[in-house]
């Protein structure tokens, strides 16, 4: 079996760095990180750079990818042109806030985990909470507005 890809995204690609979490990928994002330390983390994490900076993707090589577009739908496209079999779906396998991962919530107890309103918790089959830094993850409306973003990026454009 080959090891999936773990990327790092640039200061500038922190939408992205979410919503590839949303997919259920692990990726570092390189908030305040200089070229120099996003080099070295990728070379120490086996991480692929994601960046918009003409100079790093150069500096980075093989392990660097450059994207052109300010807009997420066209950047997860580019993500998906670059890596074919990049996963389309949503999967609450990582937290998008901090990149720990989730596990499914122990519902046998009556009291929700914090953050998770007591309706949700009564009326949700499953809930997740980030390992990390205990951010809580269900289905809704605005997991549903992921997936429609998900789907403009992801339908094929002339």
């Amino acid at each position: 079996m080959t090891e999936e890809v773990r990327w790092i995204a640039d200061e500038m690609l922190g939408k992205l760095a979410r919503y590839l979490r949303f997919l259920g990928y692990d990726v570092r994002y390189a908030k305040d990180m200089k070229d120099g330390e996003i080099l070295e983390a990728a070379r120490a994490e086996g991480r692929i750079i994601l960046t918009r900076d003409e100079l790093l993707a150069r500096r980075g090589k093989a392990r660097a990818f450059r994207l052109i577009s300010p807009e997420i739908e066209r950047q997860l496209s580019e993500v998906r042109r670059l890596f074919p079999t990049l996963r389309t779906e949503v999967q609450f396998l990582r937290c998008s806030v901090c990149n720990g991962n989730l596990v499914i919530a122990d519902k046998s107890t009556p009291a929700p985990p914090k953050g998770v309103p007591q309706n949700v918790w009564d009326t949700i089959h499953e809930v997740s909470i980030c390992t990390s830094c205990g951010h809580a993850y269900w289905e809704g409306t605005h997991t549903e507005e992921i997936r429609q973003t998900l789907a403009r990026a992801f339908q094929d454009r002339p």
